[in-house]
């Protein structure tokens, strides 16, 4: 029987075994594997699993590791999922999917996003932004970090001056909220949904960082097993 995992650090609490159980009516087995090095975690994989999910902090060193890259993984510069091939190890970029997914599913026209933080998801966020068709703004705690996203970039002290129909909120729900976020004409889209920081923030729509979870876990699991998760059960579990 084929097996999958999650490697990050930490993992404790992810809802992504149960996720997967549901997909599947418990046909496969998935783990959580928490190590404090990336190298360590790797190791695991390599001694046990035929894919595996990466998650914070270790997006960045899947992307370094893999030997064939997605246009997903290649626009983001992160992978946050690793499958076995004939080819070698092939890294994807799913959580642009998730984004994507979220959006079109709330219905309503976007064409001005802004994305919040400059970490993995907002490089992710940034990616599928674009493929909304929207102009991408980002602002985040390092102006430097916000300028790699290769988009027009504003301070976080200055986006109350800003107006955007979507936001991609990617920091963690421990950090302060920017003063002034533009939210009460946005759809807005949280990354962090164990502790979300927006909501309660007055906005046109909110949506919860679960279902960008659900929707980047449907398209992994498609490429994990090349069987069609189920939407529904996967949607219960949440």
């Amino acid at each position: 029987m084929k097996r999958f995992a999650l490697i990050g650090h930490p993992v404790a609490g992810s809802l992504s075994p149960r996720l997967f159980s549901a997909a599947y009516d418990g046909r496969f087995a998935y783990d959580l594997v928490d190590r404090e090095s990336f190298a360590d975690a790797w190791q695991v994989f390599l001694d046990c699993y035929d894919g595996i999910n990466v998650t914070a902090p270790y997006k960045l060193d899947a992307f370094s590791k893999v030997d064939v890259l997605s246009g997903s993984a290649l626009e983001t510069g992160a992978v946050n999922l690793v499958v076995r091939s004939d080819k070698g190890f092939v890294g994807y970029n799913t959580d642009v999917d998730g984004v994507v997914e979220s959006v079109k599913e709330c219905g309503i026209p976007v064409s001005e996003a802004l994305v919040v933080g400059t970490g993995g998801a907002a490089r992710a966020a940034v990616v599928a932004a674009r493929r909304l068709g929207c102009r991408v703004t980002v602002t985040g705690r390092s102006l430097e970090k916000a300028a790699a996203l290769g988009c027009d970039i504003v301070p976080i002290g200055d986006v109350a001056s800003l107006s955007p129909d979507l936001i991609l909120y990617t920091l963690p729900g421990s950090a302060p909220v920017p003063p002034g976020l533009p939210t009460a004409g946005a759809v807005v889209l949280e990354a962090e949904y164990k502790a979300p920081a927006l909501a309660s923030a007055r906005c046109r729509a909110y949506i919860s960082g679960r279902r960008w979870l659900l929707h980047q876990a449907v398209a992994g699991y498609r490429l994990f097993t090349g069987l069609e998760p189920s939407l529904a059960a996967m949607s219960a579990a949440l």
